[in-house]
């Protein structure tokens, strides 16, 4: 995937200043940052309806995926004024701060440039701080379990929000992992989500022990496929759609078809950033339907 050797770019109707195109960002697979920008220059159009005006957590990495990273959630000094802000005032500090938002493609890029890998979106928009619209069902497996088991596991929380009449989308983390987003209509809070998200994973547990179980302390452990219902919180962020991860190979967050799922015969990994714009070529966006809302929590 090549990259432009100008160093400003133009993205709709901005010139995005772009730099260090040859740095090696992925040593082991020898992708650059001009490669990584590339990426989102050309999956910006599909991937800005999932995070457009949606706070932000970013994951910086400036020496690349092998090296130190931090993460970001506020909008610092240098940032141009053209993007957006929304101030928020933590209820652990009382202190506000201004939370990085993008309203456009040339937000992604000039974010992708300050080395920001990984976006990781909340579930509400600015507009509406304290009022998610999705339920976020983070399929986090232990040690011991396998991403067909995350699969499995994914189909059983499937059927569990068909029997309610409700409709669920996944998407891998970019990890080990499934996400399976629920879009849900105005006037949820995030404690009746969070409760709600909870009450399904129990259900769930109960009636696969051998596979799930509800997240408590480190989701990492065990064979079970844990349920992390308290991604559904105000300050939290998850994986946004199309965002690339920091780890080997550059995988994605990638969308997927519950055909897919129950198909299965793939990992994570398979869904990178070298075939990922090809993919929703001939696919679209498979995450479409995330945006539509309008589903109500159902006990």
């Amino acid at each position: 995937m090549a990259a432009d050797d100008g160093q400003e770019w133009r993205v709709d109707d901005r010139l995005v200043a772009v730099t260090n195109l040859d740095e090696v960002f992925w040593p082991d697979e020898g992708l650059r940052k001009g490669d990584m920008l590339a990426y989102y220059r050309r999956i910006a159009p599909t991937m800005l309806p999932h995070i457009r005006l949606r706070p932000l957590t970013l994951r910086i990495y400036p020496e690349g995926n092998q090296g130190p990273g931090h993460w970001r959630r506020d909008a610092p000094d240098y940032a141009p004024e053209w993007l957006p802000r929304q101030v928020y005032r933590p209820v652990t500090t009382g202190q506000p701060i201004e939370l990085l938002l993008v309203d456009d493609a040339a937000g992604i890029l000039w974010w992708a440039n300050a080395a920001a890998i990984e976006f990781h979106a909340w579930a509400c928009r600015a507009s509406a701080l304290d009022e998610p619209d999705m339920a976020v069902f983070d399929l986090d497996p232990g040690e011991s379990a396998s991403f067909a088991d995350v699969l499995q596991a994914a189909l059983r929380l499937r059927d569990a929000l068909d029997g309610r009449g409700l409709k669920g989308y996944p998407k891998t983390s970019g990890g080990r992992g499934i996400h399976v987003y629920m879009p849900l209509a105005s006037g949820h809070t995030f404690s009746q989500v969070r409760e709600w998200v909870r009450g399904v994973a129990g259900e769930l547990a109960d009636r696969c022990p051998n596979l799930i179980a509800v997240a408590h302390g480190n989701t990492h452990k065990g064979r079970e496929v844990t349920v992390d219902y308290a991604q559904n919180s105000i300050g939290r962020n998850t994986a946004a759609a199309y965002t690339l991860r920091a780890r080997p190979g550059a995988p994605v967050s990638a969308p997927l078809s519950w055909r897919e799922v129950e198909e299965g015969g793939f990992e994570p990994a398979d869904l990178d950033m070298k075939m990922m714009p090809e993919r929703v070529a001939g696919k679209g966006d498979l995450f479409a339907a995330v945006l539509e809302g309008g589903q109500t929590l159902v006990a």
